[in-house]
């Protein structure tokens, strides 16, 4: 194992490929207001971030990534375009895998620029790939954009498309709501039982009967709630045909341009993904002129979706092959969406991605 010394020397050499190629050098509090990241994730983010509370600040959380405060800084004061780099520790819980560590390095490379995102995607992408091609490993790359153009597009309620959208970075979830709303699968007993209880008696009723609250929903809350219960079991299921091209979608693997003939049939039956497929396209071009070689390319629509919940669009990841034990050497994406969140309603396109060196380390010791 790479000693703290070796680490921060191995960042240091990424970060000065980044810094040669124009990016300003940054930094960023290992101490993260958690309110931040509880917006954009939800609750889910404490089973993945270590939490602690300040008396003066209040809830802080060790810092799980840095492109939240890298994106907060460029928003706030930010000149455009612009190239970062950074180097630092990140801290992530590992309760179901205890092989992986909880604590490690990361060296990363953001870009914020709006005159030309495919242009920006193949430089991140190329940058990456340039950095680690002496370990000969694996590229992969996706599309989240194509995906959530796709849900976007379907026949159905708004509210059942936000549910699948929240969902999209939790693949199980997200099929056990395709299938159900699409009528594969039935409702859960738990749900049954409540919605037998409303044919024959008021919400207010029903919340009385249940006796005191329990918990942090108010009643109003609980209303809400039922109400939509009760809305949604008068749906009509998502037509068998769109769940069959949504399910071939999230199962595409093949190279890049056949991926992207594929997608573009696939827009024939749904419109909604034409624009995600030519972004696509323009990506490919713009990835050639940079001498990456786009034909032999993996693409895996579903790729990145089990990653932190902000890309948003191009993902791609550089994976040591024949090591299927490891995390990803190299991941990245694009995460436009996050830009206006954070930049209370302005937004530039953003694409960016980490290398974790210590990985970087192991697999120089291995070609030796």
């Amino acid at each position: 194992m790479a000693s703290k010394a070796d680490l921060r020397a191995e960042a240091q050499r990424l970060m000065a490929f980044f810094e040669a190629a124009g990016a300003t050098p940054v930094e960023a509090d290992i101490l993260q207001p958690a309110d931040t990241l509880l917006d954009l994730y939800g609750e889910d983010i404490r089973a993945r971030a270590y939490v602690t509370s300040d008396p003066l600040r209040g809830e802080q959380m060790l810092r799980p990534d840095f492109t939240v405060p890298v994106v907060q800084m460029h928003m706030a004061e930010g000149a455009e375009p612009a190239r970062y780099t950074y180097a630092g520790e990140v801290f992530r819980r590992q309760e179901e895998d205890t092989e992986r560590s909880n604590e490690y390095f990361q060296v990363g490379y953001e870009v914020f620029d709006r005159e030309n995102p495919a242009a920006a995607d193949a430089e991140v992408f190329a940058m990456f790939d340039s950095v680690l091609s002496p370990l000969n490993l694996r590229a992969a790359t996706g599309d989240i954009g194509i995906l959530m153009a796709a849900v976007r597009g379907l026949l159905t309620t708004e509210r059942r498309k936000e549910a699948l959208l929240r969902h999209i970075w939790r693949p199980r979830r997200f099929r056990a709501l395709l299938d159900r709303f699409g009528g594969r699968s039935k409702l859960p007993a738990a749900r049954i039982k409540i919605l037998k209880r409303l044919e024959d008696n008021s919400i207010e009723q029903l919340i009385e009967d249940d006796g005191p609250l329990i918990g942090l929903r108010s009643s109003v809350e609980i209303a809400e709630r039922l109400n939509t219960l009760k809305d949604d079991a008068t749906v009509e299921p998502i037509g068998a045909g769109e769940v069959e091209v949504l399910d071939h979608i999230l199962s595409l693997r093949e190279t890049a341009p056949n991926a992207l003939e594929n997608l573009r049939d696939i827009a024939v039956d749904m419109p909604s993904i034409s624009d995600a497929v030519r972004k696509m396209d323009q990506r490919l071009e713009a990835m050639a002129v940079r001498g990456i070689n786009v034909e032999t390319l993996d693409f895996e629509a579903s790729h990145g979706r089990t990653t932190l919940e902000y890309y948003d669009g191009f993902v791609f990841s550089f994976s040591a092959v024949g090591r299927p034990d490891l995390p990803p050497i190299a991941m990245g994406g694009r995460y436009d969406a996050l830009t206006k969140v954070l930049g209370k309603g302005r937004s530039i396109p953003a694409v960016g991605g980490v290398i974790r060196p210590e990985l970087v380390l192991g697999l120089e010791g291995t070609q030796e």
